[in-house]
């Protein structure tokens, strides 16, 4: 995983100071790409200690197009804690301050966004349901395509929907992927507007090199090259002192993840424990907080 921390050095290195709506300065570059061979092992962050089952269950998330944040509760997942549909929360908020004749602080409505369960339709609910109507389903006939046509060079699935977009807890941030093959190998190529490249890239990437493994077992292809297309890719201030501690450390070999054939029953069924994660070595944890 040198490239990561490759990118960690750009933008350290040649990085502007930007404003943005979280109110958290970031330092940014603007374009970058991260490419992994899955023949070299499984993309995991070894320069600090990274949870695979936490990523798992938000992917069968986004594989099963839920929208509903105690679904991921439920399984011990909070990444999707801090946001919920922003339709729902303003009337909340209008509701009680009518109610209540004032407004409401900043920190009551990120109170009210923390508890309300309803996402909207983020990531899969849009992969799964592109109208809402259940009349296109992206990702099923990516897959089919792939299985038909593999050297189809159309085979793509998009979150990005400026329909759906007002309701959405956060517009996608990695907003499309692309699959290619050449009939053996599979390739997976994703598109990303906004990185958060301590806390977040890390994740994007061992989700994509998951869902590559579970395309590529579903299709009968060997999973390939996984890249990223990168556009605002940044380090928030308050996460600077992490991402040097992060640098200084040797990454160690990669883990190899393997998906069992007794519990596989494809893509659609797959559960986030559906794996078994092999010789996985890592630094000690480095957290950070979220910008919301």
């Amino acid at each position: 995983m040198y490239k990561y921390l490759e990118i960690l050095n750009n933008i350290l290195n040649d990085g502007k100071w930007k404003s943005n709506r979280t109110g958290i300065k970031t330092l940014s570059i603007s374009g970058a790409m991260f490419e992994h061979n899955m023949q070299e092992g499984f993309p995991l962050l070894t320069t600090k200690k990274m949870g695979l089952k936490n990523i798992s269950a938000e992917l069968e998330f986004f594989i099963k197009g839920k929208t509903s944040k105690k679904w991921l509760q439920d399984r011990n997942c909070h990444i999707w804690d801090e946001w919920a549909n922003p339709i729902v929360v303003e009337k909340r908020v209008q509701e009680i301050e009518k109610l209540e004749n004032r407004k409401l602080t900043r920190e009551e409505i990120l109170k009210i966004q923390f508890e309300e369960d309803d996402l909207g339709p983020v990531y899969g609910a849009i992969w799964r349901d592109w109208n809402q109507d259940g009349m296109i389903d992206q990702l099923k006939i990516a897959i089919d395509k792939l299985k038909t046509n593999p050297f189809d060079r159309r085979i793509i699935v998009s979150a990005w929907n400026p329909n759906f977009m007002y309701m959405q807890a956060l517009p996608p941030c990695h907003y499309g992927f692309q699959l290619l093959s050449d009939g053996e190998y599979v390739d997976l190529l994703w598109n990303q507007r906004s990185v958060d490249t301590f806390l977040g890239l890390p994740y994007n990437i061992a989700s994509y090199a998951m869902l590559l493994l579970l395309i590529a077992k579903e299709t009968n292809l060997k999973p390939n090259k996984l890249i990223g297309f990168l556009a605002d890719v940044h380090i928030y201030e308050n996460h600077i002192e992490q991402v040097n501690t992060q640098i200084k450390r040797k990454p160690y070999p990669l883990p190899k993840v393997i998906i069992p054939d007794d519990k596989w029953k494809g893509i659609f069924e797959w559960e986030y424990t559906d794996f078994i994660l092999e010789n996985y070595q890592s630094h000690s944890r480095l957290t950070g907080e979220v910008a919301v």
